[in-house]
Order: C-alpha cells, then sequence, then structure tokens
C-alpha cells in the first residue's frame, strides 16, 4: 500500500508541478479541468448516479468550466462570488455537520447533485484565479490547509482525547484541531517574516495579503481558514459515511478518488479571495 501511495503521488506530482510553474496559467486551469470533471464523476456516483449517468455529470462539470473559460478568460469574477461561496460553506456546512450523515439522504437528489456541481465549480474557479494571483499565493494556500491537515494528525495522535465529529469521522479529535489551528499560525509566521520577506517570489503569499489588509485581525482570518478546511474534509466524510463509501472512487491507486485528495480545498480558495478582498 506504501508503494503504491508513494508512485501514485510521484506520477500526481510529475504531472502537477509543470502546470503550476509554468509561466502561462492556462495550462494549470486546463488540467485543473480535468481534475474536477474527475471529481464530479465521483461526486454522482456518491449521491446516486450510476454508470454512464455520473460520466454525464463529470463531462457536464468540465464542460461549464471550459465554458467558463471561454467567456471569462482568466478575469477576476466580482468579490461576491467568493463571499456567496464563503456563505454556502459556513451555513451550508453548519447545517450538514449538524444534520449527520443520517440527514444527507433526506435532502433530494437533484439537490445534492446540484450542490456539488456548484461548490465544484466555485472551487476549481478559486483554484484558477489563484494561480493567476502567483505562485507563491496558490502554494501558500495550498500549504496552510496541508499543515493544518498535518499538525491535526500528529497532534490528535499524541493529545487526542475528545472526539470532533464521532459520527462522521471518528478519527478526528478537537485537540488535533487545535494542533492543526497552531501549525497553520506558525507557518504563517515563517511564510510573511521569512519566504515573502527574504526570498524572490513573485508574489505575496495569503499570509502577508491578510496581514496588510486586516492587521492583527489575520490572526483570526487564517484560523477561520484551517477551520473551515476541517468543515469541507468532514462534509465529504459526511457524504461517503452516508452512502456507506470508503473512498470517493479508486482513481488515485493508494489514496483514492480526487475528491479524497481535495475535500478540504474546496472551501479553502474561495475563502481566502473573499478574505483578501475585502
Amino acid at each position: 500500500m506504501l508503494k503504491t501511495r508513494v508512485i501514485t503521488a510521484v506520477v500526481l506530482l510529475a504531472v502537477l508541478l509543470p502546470a503550476l510553474f509554468a509561466a502561462s496559467p492556462w495550462y494549470f486551469a486546463g488540467l485543473t479541468v480535468l481534475m474536477i470533471g474527475a471529481a464530479g464523476w465521483e461526486w454522482a456516483r456518491l449521491n446516486g448516479l450510476p454508470g454512464t449517468g455520473a460520466i454525464a455529470a463529470g463531462v457536464a462539470l468540465a464542460l461549464a468550466c471550459v465554458w467558463t473559460l471561454l467567456i471569462g478568460g482568466l478575469e477576476a469574477p466580482p468579490s461576491w462570488v467568493w463571499w456567496l461561496a464563503t456563505g454556502v460553506w459556513v451555513l451550508g456546512g453548519a447545517y450538514a455537520l449538524r444534520a449527520g450523515p443520517a440527514g444527507w439522504p433526506q435532502i433530494a437528489p437533484v439537490g445534492r447533485l446540484a450542490l456539488g456541481a456548484l461548490l465544484l465549480w466555485g472551487a476549481w474557479l478559486a483554484i484558477v484565479q489563484a494561480k493567476v494571483h502567483g505562485i507563491n499565493f496558490i502554494l501558500s494556500v495550498f500549504c496552510l490547509v496541508w499543515m493544518a491537515d498535518i499538525a491535526a494528525y500528529f497532534g490528535g495522535r499524541a493529545f487526542g482525547k475528545r472526539k470532533l465529529a464521532p459520527s462522521i469521522s471518528p478519527g478526528k479529535s478537537w485537540e488535533g484541531v487545535w494542533s492543526g489551528q497552531i501549525g497553520v499560525i506558525l507557518l504563517g509566521v515563517v511564510w510573511v517574516h521569512v519566504i515573502d520577506m527574504k526570498l524572490g517570489v513573485d508574489s505575496a503569499s495569503v499570509f502577508t495579503l491578510l496581514v496588510q489588509r486586516h492587521g492583527i485581525v489575520s490572526l483570526l482570518a487564517v484560523v477561520f481558514l484551517a477551520a473551515m478546511s476541517v468543515v469541507g474534509d468532514l462534509f465529504e466524510s459526511l457524504v461517503k459515511r452516508a452512502v456507506g463509501a470508503k473512498d470517493s472512487s479508486g482513481l488515485l491507486p493508494g489514496h483514492g478518488g480526487v475528491l479524497d485528495r481535495i475535500d478540504a480545498l474546496l472551501p479553502a480558495f474561495p475563502l481566502a479571495l473573499a478574505l483578501i478582498s475585502l
């Protein structure tokens, strides 16, 4: 299993990194269209649309992304788009997590499919715009989410006692969440004072932009971003538990599916762009 995970990770990096570091953001936009189309297929399968129907849903989502590029190019949408996504994630996430796995199937299938398509499209648009902002910016958001997850894992293993959401993800603890928050804050300090100030980066990081716009309040903004990445993770776990699935698919051997790898990123990117738009 470990060997399979490593091989898959190396292949993914070999595909992702050239597009991420390419001078033009169009290569990255095209690659993420494929990624989000695969995630759309997984979402459709998890929510009761089998076979060719799920494939059609994934293709339709990918075409919607392509259409967005054709009509708007890489121009930034108005900031209310990011704030709308923020509202959906905060309010909808709270409602879904409170209802738990038993409440998810009670939503009409068409509503679940439409919600997933909207959230995936919004996250894709935000990720593309993050690349337009610059490599340092998009990497800082990626690393914020990854640090929240890694620090939560080790903090939870070392100190975890109180379960965060036992009916959704029994392995997560409140101590893990606090560890993730501390890790993200420390990462932000290093990024602002070392990477952004002393290295020749192409753009400001999300941490520096938040400090410039919000001062000391930026600490709360970073904590909020990390917390919402946990919500994204829990939300996907809730959907899988509701239908009895361990992974969103087997597309990525050793890792599960695309949704399993990007769930925490889905709320983080739109929220990051919303917060720096103030």
